[in-house]
């Protein structure tokens, strides 16, 4: 595996996060009743709600005046600026945007900060493995959620591919970073804007002649694409024996449950310890997920951008698609239309556990886990440019669907 590099791996947490990231709505086979119980989230209470019927009852009517009233691209430029999570929000905002930011920007009364910090030191850690997870993986079984692919697709996001990569990263790279929550950060500037984002998908996607279903991204569908993200991050790396101490995986939840709530996901479905999140995992993902045309366009295009980023004229797009077929395995694969590779396929199942080994031998040396951020922080930079073409690029409120 002389080909598969460190870049490979930070890549994938850029490129294939587009579609997981954001938290697109999802639908497949007839969902199954709401049965999860409430006094297993965060809130210990509620919930009681079926989540596919709900949305966002905060962020939903302000997007939509917005849009209706013309004044999103001024509030695209006002916010262009407002980059970290201890700054003041910029003057000259609406009055119901700007009550709106100040509530939706605080941290749950439940946050912890030692658990944040935790939750850093974590990533630092194993963002090895949890840029792999949450972007090739994460980002294959979203193309395997109906709903989320049309979602995507339809959606002005749909029209540029590498731009919504791009963004989507912005938010992927906030939540991993070891800042995501200090005042100097950005994870929560970029997930209120993210909400907004969701918010205004809402309002526009049911106009398009392209979208037959319900609105987009209740929060069943919010739930399905978090659950892409930290439980089968979690799962994997259980599955690859990868040591892991209770403090550790209970800080790497907790980032997430926070992130969770800052993106508009009510508290009363935040699940709150992993065998909750395990068990409401099992209930909203098999049934929302299955083959579109959609979801397998959009997954030609990411695993195209992925084999061009890492590393152009030498990783074969063969050895990314058997990476992500690897990551998913063959139901998920074969949804989204992912070719088996004779050579890569069984060289990646057999060397990946020894590569998993020989890594967690080295984690435990001394100077290793801040060598590893910095090559996982020079790539994520690099990957961003590849995106962007060097352009600054921000999270911004769409206008319109896809144009064609």
């Amino acid at each position: 595996m002389a080909e598969y590099s460190r870049r490979t791996v930070l890549a994938a947490g850029g490129a294939l996060a587009a579609l997981g990231a954001l938290g697109e709505p999802a639908h497949g086979r007839p969902a199954m009743e709401w049965t999860w119980a409430p006094s297993s989230s965060v809130a210990k209470v509620g919930g009681a709600a079926d989540p596919r019927w709900v949305w966002d009852a905060e962020a939903d009517p302000i997007s939509a005046a917005l849009l209706d009233r013309g004044d999103v691209p001024n509030v695209n430029k006002l916010l262009w600026n407002w980059v970290r999570n201890d700054q003041p929000l910029p003057s000259g905002l609406p009055a119901d945007l700007r009550d709106f930011m100040e509530n939706a920007r605080k941290l749950p009364s439940w946050a912890d900060r030692a658990k944040l910090e935790a939750a850093a030191e974590f990533n630092k850690a194993r963002g090895f493995y949890l840029n792999l997870l949450n972007g090739v993986g994460g980002g294959m079984l979203s193309t395997a959620i109906p709903k989320e692919a049309l979602s995507v697709y339809y959606s002005k996001g749909g029209a540029d591919m590498e731009d919504r990569v791009a963004k989507t990263s912005i938010l992927g790279f906030a939540v991993g970073s070891l800042n995501a929550y200090r005042p100097d950060g950005n994870c929560i500037v970029n997930a209120v804007k993210t909400r907004l984002v969701h918010a205004a998908v809402r309002h526009l996607l049911p106009q398009s002649p392209h979208w037959k279903g319900d609105v987009p991204i209740s929060q069943t569908d919010m739930l399905v694409t978090w659950h892409t993200l930290p439980t089968y991050a979690m799962r994997k790396l259980r599955e690859w024996k990868v040591p892991l101490t209770a403090a550790e995986s209970e800080a790497y939840l907790h980032v997430w449950q926070v992130t969770a709530h800052l993106l508009g996901i009510r508290d009363e479905y935040i699940p709150a310890d992993w065998a909750a999140a395990e068990a409401q995992s099992d209930q909203v993902l098999p049934p929302n997920m299955g083959p579109t045309r959609e979801g397998v366009e959009l997954t030609d295009i990411l695993l195209g951008q992925l084999a061009e980023q890492t590393s152009p004229g030498s990783v074969s797009r063969p050895l990314v698609n058997a990476l992500a077929r690897y990551l998913v395995g063959d139901q998920v694969a074969d949804w989204d239309r992912i070719p088996r590779d004779p050579i890569w396929t069984p060289a990646i199942t057999a060397a990946w556990p020894t590569l998993v080994k020989f890594r967690e031998g080295l984690v435990s040396k001394p100077l290793v886990p801040e060598v590893a951020w910095a090559l996982d922080e020079a790539a994520r930079q690099y990957i961003l440019f590849y995106l962007t073409k060097g352009r600054e690029t921000k999270i911004d409120i769409p206008t319109i669907n896809r144009p064609s």
